[in-house]
């Protein structure tokens, strides 16, 4: 069993899931860079990225519960509310309500890692009416992936390096699936789900760092390009974080000729929202 604000939280609880923030913004990242959009940020992330920028997702404990946040305008000053953390899809689904302004916009649900709550992303789809749900997710999950496909109208796919992972700190429960935590692992779950994102709406991202080769990149991209070769790949160069190095533009233009020779659609794109300074 573990805590939330609020009161116990099970991972058993039916399609409750432990949200971190609600709140609207501009897509920074992939196919919908730009697009003014509601994030839904879960709790609850098994790997260690090197270069991830949210390490506050990863516990699912929220002592500070879920932040619900309506943006400033003109006008009008930001507006903040603490709930509890856990959440069903239909308290989301009014949170997102809540902080929009104006029309409808899509829901992007991301974390953490949104895969570690299959059926609560699949419950949201059904409760957000009309608005398109994109999924971000970091590509490890494919059981979990293949739960939720039908019902997301977009995903966004992290190709991710085994080197630039930490040690798996598989959450507690045996519900989630478990994640790849060998280069081999890797491989087969990176494989599974580009196979089943192939001819949907999606996108790839490929972070890249200083700290690695352009041959470092090969098997992903060549991955991509037999299982998805339609996807379009986004090149984000690195936002230093934790001691991380930025890419240099070398580095950057040598993938981009790999992913070329491999007749991929790519693109170069650093995170906007860093770029714009927002969340």
């Amino acid at each position: 069993m573990n805590t939330t604000m609020g009161g116990p939280f099970s991972v058993h609880s039916s399609l409750a899931a432990p949200i971190m923030e609600v709140f609207s913004s501009f897509q920074g990242e992939g196919r919908y860079a730009g697009e003014p959009q509601v994030f839904v940020r879960l709790r609850g992330c098994p790997l260690r990225c090197a270069w991830c920028d949210t390490p506050g997702s990863w516990a699912l404990d929220g002592e500070s519960g879920a932040r619900i946040a309506l943006a400033a305008t003109a006008e009008e000053p930001a507006v903040i509310h603490r709930r509890p953390s856990s959440a069903t899809p239909f308290q989301v689904a009014c949170w997102i309500a809540e902080v929009e302004r104006g029309a409808a916009r899509t829901v992007s649900v991301t974390g953490g890692e949104p895969l570690m709550w299959p059926e609560f992303v699949r419950g949201l789809c059904g409760m957000v009416g009309d608005r398109r749900v994109h999924l971000e997710t970091a590509g490890a999950h494919p059981r979990s992936l293949a739960r939720v496909l039908d019902a997301v109208d977009h995903v966004s796919l992290d190709l991710k390096l085994p080197q630039d992972m930490g040690a798996v700190q598989n959450l507690a429960g045996p519900d989630f699936e478990a994640s790849p935590a060998t280069a081999e692992e890797w491989s087969s779950a990176r494989r599974a789900c580009l196979e089943m994102i192939a001819g949907r709406d999606a996108c790839a991202k490929l972070i890249v760092s200083g700290a690695r080769q352009a041959e470092d990149y090969e098997d992903l991209l060549c991955d991509l390009a037999q299982l998805a070769p339609k996807t379009p790949l986004f090149v984000q160069p690195v936002t230093p974080v934790a001691g991380v190095r930025a890419a240099p533009i070398n580095l950057i233009r040598a993938v981009v000729e790999a992913a070329l020779d491999l007749s991929l659609s790519v693109r170069v794109m650093p995170q906007m929202h860093r770029v714009l300074e927002i969340p």
